[in-house]
């Protein structure tokens, strides 16, 4: 219960510190990529701040013995750089670029029920069932091929 409580507020303090940055109007994501444009940089402020605020309590929490509401950290462990990454990584890119939000504040933006939000929210639903169903599939023939070889 612990761990859902610290989970639900650090998700309430992140959504309110994105509706307060503006970083819920889809025009201040779309204003910092417009390099050639009317360029906005206060998305690159608010990244700063979150970065140097997890850059200067990283070290200081990693120091504990085990976090607060959970036995133990979960640190990854895979480090190589694979096509999925890439791929993932591009297709989050030119999503976040043409909808203007990235998952967290596409979640915080349902709280003004307007349609694209909602639109945006769902298509991002579907496309991580899609990658569960495909992943799934992928790695069935994988060890099929494994087994028959």
């Amino acid at each position: 219960m612990r761990a859902l409580v610290s989970a639900a507020v650090s998700g309430l303090l992140f959504g309110i510190g994105l509706a307060l940055s503006g970083m819920l109007n889809p025009a201040k994501v779309i204003g910092f990529l417009d390099f050639a444009g009317n360029w906005d940089p206060s998305l690159a402020f608010v990244m700063g701040g979150g970065v140097a605020v997890a850059a200067i309590a990283f070290p200081f929490v990693l120091k504990r013995p085990q976090p607060v509401c959970e036995a133990s950290f979960q640190m990854p462990t895979q480090k190589d750089v694979d096509p999925a990454l890439i791929i993932g990584g591009g297709i989050f890119g030119v999503g976040w670029g043409m909808a203007g939000l990235c998952p967290g504040p596409a979640f915080s933006s349902l709280s003004f029920l307007r349609w694209e939000s909602m639109v945006l929210f769902a298509a991002m639903i579907a496309g991580m069932v899609i990658f569960r169903f495909t992943r799934k599939i992928s790695g069935l023939q994988i060890q099929r091929l494994v087994e028959d070889g």
